[in-house]
């Protein structure tokens, strides 16, 4: 996706550890604009998947997963990294690392939201090392749903994550994705 690869160059800013920025348009401040073009776009690729639910994990995946709900007029579960209060005890759970964040979570879903009738499109922000991916994966399918793929916004596809996800046998599909990176600012996309 052309307008995604030049905003990346334009805006994103590489730190150490390979951490991609991409706060001023994608996960912090949001361009509501960009994100209704990458739900296009995900409407574009699954739409004869008969797609009814979206499913991303919060937080940085539910405005991407919302735009692109709203193309599919379809809903969004999100999964959350805590129990809460105000969420029912019978829940889907998996246990995902986050690169990002170098820790690992719970993620959980209420089984109220996921039913074996379901198709689900999972959406998230950025695929490196797959974890969350494979946690969300693993709630849709003790769900008993039908996990139609993923679409992701940024793959990085110098980590394991694509591959792993790929082996599954879930299809991804990515908007762009990162072959390297440096602090320089050098972004090869494949």
């Amino acid at each position: 996706m052309q307008l995604l690869e030049d905003r990346i160059i334009r805006d994103g800013k590489v730190f150490p550890g390979n951490i991609l920025k991409v706060d001023s348009f994608l996960n912090h401040q949001i361009d509501v604009s960009l994100l209704e073009d990458i739900g296009k776009e995900f409407r574009r690729l699954f739409e004869n998947d008969g797609v009814n639910k979206i499913l991303t994990v919060e937080s940085s995946g539910i405005g991407i997963a919302c735009l692109t709900a709203q193309q599919f007029g379809v809903p969004v579960v999100f999964a959350k990294k805590s129990q809460t209060k105000n969420i029912a005890a019978d829940v889907f759970t998996a246990k995902v690392h986050s690169y990002t964040h170098g820790r690992y979570y719970d993620i959980i879903v209420s089984k109220e939201f996921l039913k074996p009738e379901d198709r689900v499109l999972i959406i998230d922000d950025f695929l490196a090392n797959g974890q969350a991916l494979l946690g969300l994966l693993k709630i849709v399918k003790t769900a008993g749903a039908v996990p139609v793929g993923a679409g992701i916004v940024i793959e990085k596809g110098f980590q394991e994550g694509g591959k792993l996800i790929r082996e599954t046998g879930l299809r991804v599909e990515s908007l762009v994705i990162i072959d390297s990176m440096d602090e320089k600012g050098n972004v090869v996309f494949r």
